[in-house]
């Protein structure tokens, strides 16, 4: 390096990755500056410039000088290996420019720490790192030492957890074809320790999480659901908690859905049989909140994730951040999988719970744009991860009337929609509800797989399948048994004539 380059480096004065100081007098704040360096985008520190001025002085280059620069280094942990420039100043021979180069942060590094304590930059300023960030970064560098998903649970043990629930996974995987067929017959514990969620044959944070039923001291598996009048939390019609673990939370939110949002209906040819979706699509509303439990911070003990519901919008938020590499922009475009929780994803993902990583906001796009709604839009705001659908106008949702049935006459079909208000006077239970959920989101999903999901044996899913024919509410299964598809029918509750024979199962 040249007295020329120097020249040049410093021509735009200090920056984000520039720091200049007159002399090895300020070497203490010098290396607080290097810290920032290693822990942002890396930099230049120089002595012997004056930063306002952008004086070229120099400064007196000693052995104790070349001492008191190898042991401020050695407050740098971890080691750095930065190589130390001397240059001469034409003009004045006994004095020399100091210059240092320190790289940048990668992710998945340590981050760097002067004397104990990590600085950063912000902008040109050196800041001390937030705990936040710095925890953040400790976790990305030793995830199996730090997560609190792999730490053990205390005071929980293989008997708290629900095995209904992780035999209902192993049953998915194996059907999904992620999970072998052995599976099936091996021990709960053997599965748990394959899955990385027992340590010493204790359940870890994370199996509880997923899968027990003790959840005494986990307050934070809490989920929040209100529907508020208009567009603002001023007043709420319908206030609920749910708590429980990852399926409870998951049952208990899309049960809130089917609860508070229209569902749209099609009826083909005159007749009786239509085709249900939720104004937002089951599969999108799904894929969020899956999402916002699996990668929330459970960590965060005395923080909740919600579900609110607008007039206009809804909005399911999460306690937790995005990953450095993604944005709430950058989001919807395809990126790599970073999960905040890598043993529950992992998890989620053999049970089929999750698809492939990183697809998630591109699946819940590309459902919303498929059913002609906005796309949602993603934010972080307060430590809460929020995901926001826009739901479309009154006008496509309101309850039909003579008048606002809406003829097609192409394929001589009649649209119309209808709201959660026509459902309700079924008098549907929830779970009666979460079937219909289930069938709207995957209409060839066959009885077997019902009784998986809900964990509900055979017998018991159709006698509530009796009881929605009752209410006036059947499901007919059309075509073979494993290719077929589900029809949901709707007549008057006082219509019994129609009778869906079992073997349609």
């Amino acid at each position: 390096m040249t007295i020329d380059d120097i020249k040049t480096l410093i021509a735009s004065d200090e920056s984000r990755t520039l720091e200049l100081k007159k002399s090895t007098g300020e070497l203490k704040d010098g290396m607080h500056s290097a810290c920032a360096f290693l822990n942002t985008d890396g930099g230049w520190l120089i002595f012997g410039v004056t930063p306002k001025s952008l004086k070229i002085v120099g400064q007196k280059v000693t052995d104790n000088t070349l001492r008191e620069i190898a042991q401020a280094l050695s407050g740098l942990e971890p080691d750095v290996d930065v190589r130390v420039e001397y240059i001469d100043m034409p003009d004045h021979n006994e004095n020399k420019i100091i210059a240092m180069h320190f790289d940048g942060w990668v992710w998945g590094e340590r981050p760097h720490t002067f004397h104990g304590c990590p600085y950063y930059k912000v902008e040109s300023t050196t800041k001390v790192m937030p705990h936040e960030m710095y925890d953040e970064r400790i976790r990305a560098h030793q995830p199996q030492m730090y997560a609190w998903e792999r730490q053990i649970a205390e005071g929980v043990t293989l008997s708290d957890l629900n095995e209904k629930h992780i035999r209902g996974c192993v049953r998915l995987g194996v059907e999904g074809g992620r999970i072998p067929t052995s599976a099936i017959s091996t021990p709960i514990d053997d599965i748990l320790a394959k899955w990385k969620l027992l340590k010493n044959g204790i359940p870890t944070n994370g199996a509880v999480m997923l899968f027990s039923d003790n959840i005494d001291e986990y307050p934070q598996f809490r989920l929040r659901m209100a529907r508020f009048m208009g567009t603002d939390k001023n007043e709420f019609v319908d206030n609920q908690r749910a708590e429980g673990n990852f399926f409870d939370l998951l049952d208990a939110g899309m049960a809130f859905f089917f609860k508070h949002l229209n569902l749209s209906g099609k009826i083909t040819n005159h007749s009786l049989q239509r085709e249900e979706r939720l104004e937002i699509p089951y599969h999108a509303l799904r894929e969020a909140l899956i999402n916002s439990l699996c990668h929330r911070q459970w960590e965060k003990y005395n923080l909740t994730g919600s579900i609110a519901i607008y007039d206009d919008r809804i909005e399911i938020a999460n306690p937790g951040i995005f990953p450095a590499q993604i944005s709430p922009e950058s989001i919807k475009e395809p990126h790599e999988s970073y999960p905040y929780n890598l043993k529950i994803a992992e998890a989620l993902y053999k049970s089929t719970y999750l698809e492939s990583w990183g697809s998630g906001a591109k699946r819940i796009i590309d459902a919303c744009r498929e059913q002609g709604i906005e796309e949602p839009f993603w934010r972080w705001d307060g430590g809460f991860v929020t995901v926001t659908f826009k739901r479309p106008s009154k006008d496509s949702n309101r309850i039909p009337t003579e008048n606002n049935i809406k003829e097609n006459d192409k394929e001589n079909n009649i649209q119309f929609t209808y709201s959660d208000k026509e459902i309700r006077q079924r008098n549907l239970s929830e779970i009666q509800l979460h079937i219909l959920g289930l069938i709207n989101g995957q209409p060839s999903i066959t009885f077997n797989e019902l009784s998986i999901k809900l964990e509900m044996s055979i017998s018991a899913l159709r006698n509530q399948r009796r009881q929605m024919e009752k209410k006036g509410v059947f499901l007919c299964r059309k075509g073979a048994t494993k290719k077929g598809i589900w029809e949901i029918i709707l007549k008057q509750p006082t219509h019994f004539d129609h009778h869906i024979d079992d073997s349609l199962d």
